[in-house]
């Protein structure tokens, strides 16, 4: 999964992606790596992969990762490549979602580009100039449409698809707030339209709000009113205090966070949010060599889920030995949960559900 981070100048975009990525490189259980200066990847905390390790005693823990990207930063005119413009398009393009970092702060001594901190302003600056650029994609999409529909009249319903998201293009709403029966939906994926993809609006408060009550920060109702709209997602962060407690021993981060009210760092509840707002589950596989986790989105059936391990594993699944996490827990191994009857064997057509911990049996 691949999360960008957007924002206008000093909203605490970069302040973000650093104590992110900062976290990563210092907490054990956190591996973070640079793949180049602005891209992070940050493992997903997953407390049950920690029991599990404890359970197996592993030679090898590999979690679930997240690439963070600091995205340049936008002008007005980026869709037409003012500034970093097209750099910035295309980045956000690779991305499977976005983290848009708003501004809720005050503070005198940090200038915000436009003067004054109006979040809902913020928010549409870089909307504008992603319609912009959509609306370009979009135009594109169509004119091959329309030379299709000369051979074949099926693709008309496309076309009338693509008017009425051009419509609200224009009319300055996302691609996202678009109604779609699922056909529509995939059609709308094909389109790769920088407003079609899943929004988290990170609501960047000063530290003194999450002490007093992030509910009484005056600019959140902004955020969650247009995030409402377009059913993407807000979460409250604080930039600074990500920052401060990105070099803390674990106990240490711990304790700051119990006094600021928090039972979790910025970093666990933005994964969290990324995984619910994607759809996404993780599966488990557990014994003496390695524990790893597995990134999959909900509905995903055994064989493709072996798929993630190895194509191998899919082209000749045979079953999948499933234990639920808790399960497998309470009986204390899996020895124990299989003379209770807990591990199950399930065939092509079971939904993988998050925790199972899983054994696939294939042949190729």
């Amino acid at each position: 999964m691949k999360l960008g981070i957007v924002g206008l100048p000093n909203v605490g975009k970069s302040t973000l992606f650093n104590a992110i990525t900062n976290a990563g490189a210092q907490a054990a259980n956190y591996p973070f790596c640079t793949i180049e200066p602005n891209v992070g990847v940050v493992a997903v905390p997953d407390k049950r992969l920690d029991t599990l390790a404890e359970m197996y005693h592993p030679k090898k823990y590999t979690p679930a990762t997240i690439e963070f990207v600091d995205i340049a930063g936008l002008v007005k005119g980026a869709s037409k490549g003012e500034g970093l413009g097209n750099k910035f398009l295309a980045n956000i393009r690779e991305c499977d979602a976005i983290v848009h970092v708003v501004r809720c702060f005050e503070n005198d001594d940090i200038v915000h580009v436009d003067g004054s901190i109006d979040p809902k302003r913020d928010i549409e600056t870089i909307n504008t100039e992603l319609i912009l650029a959509d609306l370009e994609t979009l135009e594109r999409r169509m004119d091959k449409t329309r030379k299709m529909i000369k051979a074949d009249k099926k693709y008309q319903a496309e076309l009338d698809f693509f008017s009425r998201v051009k419509a609200a293009l224009n009319e300055g709403r996302t691609a996202r707030t678009v109604e779609c029966t699922d056909d529509e939906k995939e059609l709308l994926d094909s389109a790769f339209l920088l407003t079609g993809k899943p929004v988290i609006y990170a609501a960047n408060m000063s530290e003194s709000n999450f002490k007093n009550g992030i509910e009484n920060n005056k600019f959140l109702s902004a955020v969650k009113e247009i995030a409402a709209k377009e059913q993407s997602g807000v979460m409250p962060i604080c930039a600074e205090t990500e920052a401060e407690i990105a070099d803390m021993p674990p106990e240490e981060k711990e304790l700051f966070l119990s006094d600021m009210g928090l039972e979790q760092s910025g970093l666990d509840r933005l994964i969290t949010a990324c995984y619910s707002l994607l759809g996404l589950i993780s599966f488990l596989t557990a014994g003496e060599p390695e524990v790893r986790a597995w990134t999959i989105t909900k509905g995903t059936k055994a064989p493709q889920a072996a798929g993630k391990i190895h194509s191998d594993f899919e082209r000749g699944f045979i079953r999948a030995e499933v234990v639920p996490f808790t399960e497998l827990i309470s009986c204390g191994s899996l020895a124990a949960a299989k003379e209770k009857g807990l591990v199950r064997s399930e065939g092509k057509d079971y939904v993988m559900q998050d925790g199972d911990v899983v054994l696939f049996r294939f042949n190729v």
